[in-house]
């Protein structure tokens, strides 16, 4: 067996130049018990991590279920909450607004300039999260907002002399995007029902995050107004409706994972004693990244996603969302390769002790890995040997590539069977539409959108073909924005925006 020594540099799509130096073999040279080890292991995995059609729609059968169990009764699993956003914007809406998204890895804070005809102009500045913001005091965190705001107002609002262009007395509209579970009575109120997203911040669920966050405005004495608390995957249907009405359904496959449509208020039982009328349509935030908790009756979880689920902060909570989004699959794989390397498969007399590290394998590595294309799987060498020490044999290296691809490929599937839920649900198949969609996975990584599609056809048949996504608008900012305006016109005309 011939072994080469060498080094060089890969440069990933941040445009970070990555450094190697590693020990790679002839892929005609390895001994063909490494390859043989590692194609026996591809076919074990290959059936661990498939979905087949009818899986597929067996996990859509209960999925409808679900989101009708969630349009009946309140407090269940997957809550359907209802929005208080009424109907989709006319393409009309005109003006200025400020927004301010709370997500899962960023604060951004937008001023956005509705002209029309679906047209709008944006100026934004993000704010990264820290780890201690996210797990230490509510009021905090919220106070970090309204002092990035304040900023942002301070530097956004003046002339050329620095002198602020606001006149006395003014207060501007703002949409508050707060990508989390919360049950609202009202547009511009929210209680936290649990925090998603590796969230934890305390003294936090069971409040009312709008007054928390006005509170923290108040103190700042901030000349604004917030007219509407929204969820992004709300604001994501509507800024993707404003801009193509034939999109009836938002989805984020991000950080997190959620969807939301149109639905119409007499289909939906839990609100009935509102008295509103039964033929208005609202949002619905679905919060289908709980789907399956607890029980785990209906997805296909390995023992990897059980070791993910158990050792997270919300054991049991949002199975849908951990076998799907961003922050898990690169872990699934880290766990996969730590099984391996117990086995004694794997980097063979190699100190593998930084891959030890729960969730040190981001997910950004498995689209690198899936998207290498050389022929000595260069990518993947720099990765391993830049972030890990280790050096890898290219069969080890096909085997991440194809491991990679087929915990991505999963994601995706699953990800089409939520979508099929509501398309079924709503009887959008004939007609076909469109979805608006968001988020790291849907954007950045390789073939999901594809994988969707595929997903969708697979559930459906030919007539899949007529369900296309589309990258979504701007849902946090735009979303946010249009909502805000939407609420000021309906209550200039005295109509409902809350009970």
């Amino acid at each position: 067996m011939a072994s080469r020594r060498g080094s060089g540099s890969v440069t990933l799509p941040s445009g970070q130049t990555m450094a190697y130096h590693t020990r790679t073999h002839d892929g005609d040279e390895l001994p063909h018990a490494t390859k043989k080890t590692m194609a026996d292991h591809l076919r074990k995995f290959e059936q661990l991590f498939t979905l087949t059609p009818q899986r597929m729609r067996m996990i859509v059968e209960a999925f409808k279920e679900t989101l009708a169990l969630g349009l009946s009764q309140p407090g269940q699993i997957v809550p359907m909450i209802p929005t208080f956003v009424f109907g989709y914007p006319t393409g009309q809406e005109t003006g200025e607004y400020l927004a301010v998204d709370l997500g899962g890895t960023n604060l951004r804070i937008c001023l956005v300039t509705l002209q029309g005809k679906g047209e709008f102009e944006i100026t934004q500045s993000k704010y990264r999260l820290t780890e201690e913001q996210k797990q230490g005091d509510g009021q905090q965190l919220f106070d970090f907002c309204a002092q990035c705001l304040k900023t942002f107002i301070d530097t956004n609002y003046v002339d050329e002399d620095g002198k602020s262009t606001l006149s006395e007395g003014q207060v501007l509209p703002l949409g508050f995007t707060f990508s989390y579970p919360c049950s609202q009575e009202r547009i511009d109120h929210g209680v936290l029902i649990r925090w998603t997203k590796g969230f934890g911040a305390g003294d936090t669920e069971g409040r009312d995050v709008a007054a928390m966050f006005n509170k923290s405005v108040d103190d700042l004495k901030i000349p604004v107004k917030m007219t509407a608390l929204i969820n992004d995957t709300t604001g994501t249907l509507i800024a993707s409706h404003y801009v193509n009405p034939r999109t009836k359904i938002a989805v984020i496959f991000g950080t997190g994972c959620n969807a939301a449509y149109m639905e119409r208020v007499g289909d939906i039982p839990k609100i009935k004693n509102l008295g509103i009328d039964d033929d208005a349509e609202m949002a619905i935030n679905c919060e289908w990244g709980a789907f399956d908790s607890f029980k785990h009756e209906h997805l296909p979880r390995t023992k990897y996603d059980q070791i993910v689920d158990e050792s997270s902060n919300k054991v049991g909570e949002q199975a849908f969302e951990k076998l799907i989004s961003g922050r898990y699959l690169g872990e699934i794989l880290r766990l996969v390769l730590c099984d391996l390397i117990d086995e004694g498969v794997l980097f063979l007399g190699q100190n593998t002790y930084k891959l030890e590290t729960p969730y040190v394998l981001e997910t950004a590595f498995l689209s690198l890995m899936e998207s290498d294309p050389t022929d000595e799987l260069l990518m993947i060498i720099g990765i391993f040997s830049h972030f890990f020490a280790l050096d890898t044999t290219l069969a080890e290296r096909q085997f991440f590539k194809a491991l990679a691809k087929l915990i991505g490929r999963r994601a995706a599937r699953l990800s089409a069977c939520g979508i099929a839920a509501i398309v079924s649900k709503k009887n959008y198949l004939e007609e076909g539409c469109s979805v608006g969609a968001d988020g790291s996975l849907y954007n950045k990584y390789p073939h999901f959108a594809d994988r969707v599609h595929e997903g969708l056809q697979d559930i459906f048949g030919e007539k899949g073909k007529n369900i296309i996504t589309h990258h979504a608008e701007d849902g946090s900012g735009v979303g946010s924005s249009i909502i805000a305006a939407m609420t000021k016109i309906r209550k200039d005309a005295g109509k409902y925006t809350h009970v």
